[in-house]
């Protein structure tokens, strides 16, 4: 049996205050599936620190696929290890389209994290031409192939994997509960047996309103939630629902 996984993905969002205050209400939430938070490269540490007696994990929202080095600015997965975090984000589509990161280079991410123990939770997804266009299945498809070349069938497995279409990413739009299952249904088809046990995420404009019907399905288990995991009611109310 999958444990389901609810992801709250900040973004750049937050002060101390705020954090502060989101924080605080996470401890209350149910914790019959697993959560975690990923707050912004200079919060992280007073989120570790608020969260050091929760359950909760917390993990980063990109690392850098170098170990060290002259990388003005990067983070080193050996780094986010270090102060704590458990988990981190590879591959955000927002990475691809607004930094250009490439399929290597997120496998390349990928295989960085896992390295140091991190959990990666490697996110998949088409833009609305592209699903216009029939290409859904086979953009996730090339996506996942670049990274299991890359890491192992096995490395990917042990993972979590996020489809997130693109199109419907802070835009208000979901995916209905069939066209995610479809793309999650053809996301475990390709890791085969191996995939069996792997946690499959959907992310894009996730709110309590929808997250029912979304966890409904035999293929989705657990959420990268955005906007509404900025709000600890809603996360909390979400994470009731997995």
């Amino acid at each position: 049996m999958r444990r389901p996984l609810v992801a709250g993905n900040w973004k750049m969002h937050g002060s101390r205050e705020s954090v502060a205050a989101l924080v605080a209400g996470l401890p209350q939430v149910r914790l019959e599936v697993d959560v975690a938070v990923f707050p912004p490269y200079v919060y992280i540490p007073q989120v570790l620190e608020a969260l050091a007696d929760s359950a909760i994990g917390v993990g980063a929202q990109n690392v850098s696929e170098q170990r060290q080095g002259a990388y003005t600015g990067e983070i080193a997965a050996d780094m986010l290890r270090d102060i704590g975090c458990r988990y981190v984000i590879v591959g955000h589509s927002e990475r691809r389209s607004l930094y250009g990161e490439s399929d290597q280079q997120v496998a390349d991410k990928f295989i960085a994290a896992g390295t140091e123990g991190l959990i990666p939770i490697l996110c998949v997804g088409e833009t609305l031409v592209q699903r216009e266009q029939g290409e859904t299945l086979a953009v996730i498809a090339r996506q996942l192939d670049a990274v299991i070349a890359a890491a192992g069938l096995e490395a990917v497995c042990a993972a979590v994997i996020a489809y997130e279409p693109v199109w419907a990413i802070g835009t208000g739009k979901t995916a209905t509960a069939e066209q995610a299952q479809q793309v999650h249904w053809a996301i475990r088809q390709r890791l085969g047996a191996t995939g069996e046990n792997t946690r499959l995420l959907y992310g894009g404009s996730v709110k309590a309103a929808n997250a029912a019907e979304l966890f409904a399905q035999p293929d989705i288990d657990g959420a990268l939630v955005g906007g509404a995991s900025l709000d600890s009611a809603e996360f909390g109310e979400i994470c009731k629902l997995a």
